[in-house]
């Protein structure tokens, strides 16, 4: 399906079978010499050919195409290898292509959800059913690396590149100052909350997304274009209720926590989940790793905040509210 936005601004939706997201907004700028696409789905048979068809409507020379990928998942990555031209530039984050440069960069994700109580003869299948281990391009894409504040013009577009860690450390939304659009990515949702996730004890990736909510706070924008999902204009507003929502999920942690000692896939478990399942053992395997990575990244905020502390001194890290 495909939507005419503005002048020269169209969104193709690219299905996302099995996946809560649903679908991919993929956008697209039309330019008299080049055009330029606006991250791809993934690499699996019906997004490539949603794309195709999208391409092919809107009469698109993929020779005379470049890409934008507003971050290193699979469903905004997954495709661009099978699309790019020789002669097709690939903007993308210095920061999220290193991703790309280690062919053995999960281990260490897998290492990580182990010592944090992710059953470890579980931890095998959660990869293999991982939409990122299985729907990533299938070879490093040769990119233009960009960093915060670079331009990229397409036309009469003009997209300044801001950098908007937490999603993921590389993440970038597009903002076109003259005509007051923002291209979120999956840094601000409006149907949905975006996951953030953490993955390692040196990053506090909620902290760094509520300063990149605060970051694009005060942007005039009449239209927000988001990653999945519907449109929607009221920027500060959706940006005023996900930091109320991180609050309370912070909040529900401690209560989880209460006066005892757990690991973080115990913590997941006692949370509540917007998912069609009665108990958390009914929870897809897939699920339940994401549902963690979310919890680490709330107690890492709370440990950041010395609401909680951790307890590294054994083979499975716990974690305990502090109480003054």
């Amino acid at each position: 399906m495909i939507d005419e936005i503005m002048k020269r601004l169209y969104r193709i939706v690219v299905p996302l079978p099995n996946s809560p997201l649903k679908d991919l907004n993929s956008y697209v700028i039309k330019g008299e010499d080049r055009n330029l696409i606006i991250d791809t789905g993934f690499n699996r048979s019906v997004c490539y050919e949603a794309m195709q068809q999208g391409v092919a409507q809107l009469g698109l020379d993929l020779n005379k195409t470049d890409f934008m990928l507003t971050h290193m998942h699979a469903d905004h990555t997954g495709l661009v290898s099978r699309l790019a031209s020789e002669t097709s530039r690939i903007f993308f984050s210095r920061i999220d292509s290193r991703v790309f440069d280690d062919d053995k960069s999960w281990q260490p994700l897998v290492d990580f959800a182990e010592i944090n109580g992710f059953p470890s003869g579980e931890l095998q299948k959660a990869l293999d059913s991982h939409p990122g281990f299985k729907y990533s391009p299938k070879k490093k894409p040769r990119f233009t690396l960009i960093d915060d504040g670079a331009m990229i013009e397409c036309g009469g577009y003009r997209l300044q590149c801001i950098a908007t860690p937490g999603h993921t450390q590389g993440h970038i939304c597009l903002y076109e100052k003259d005509k007051k659009i923002f291209f979120s990515g999956d840094h601000v949702l409006f149907d949905i909350t975006p996951h953030i996730e953490s993955w390692a004890y040196t990053t506090n990736s909620l902290a760094d997304y509520v300063a990149s909510l605060d970051k694009v706070y005060d942007l005039p924008v009449d239209l927000v274009l988001p990653g999945h999902r519907n449109f929607f204009k009221d920027l500060k507003g959706r940006i005023d209720a996900l930091k109320a929502h991180h609050r309370e999920r912070a909040d529900e942690v401690m209560d989880v926590l209460g006066s005892v000692s757990l690991n973080a896939y115990e913590i997941a478990a006692g949370m509540t989940w917007d998912i069609d399942c009665e108990t958390w053992a009914d929870f897809p395997i897939a699920q339940k790793w994401f549902a963690t990575g979310e919890a680490i990244a709330h107690l890492r905020y709370l440990e950041g905040e010395g609401r909680i502390s951790r307890n590294a001194g054994q083979k499975i890290v716990t974690f305990q509210a502090v109480h003054n």
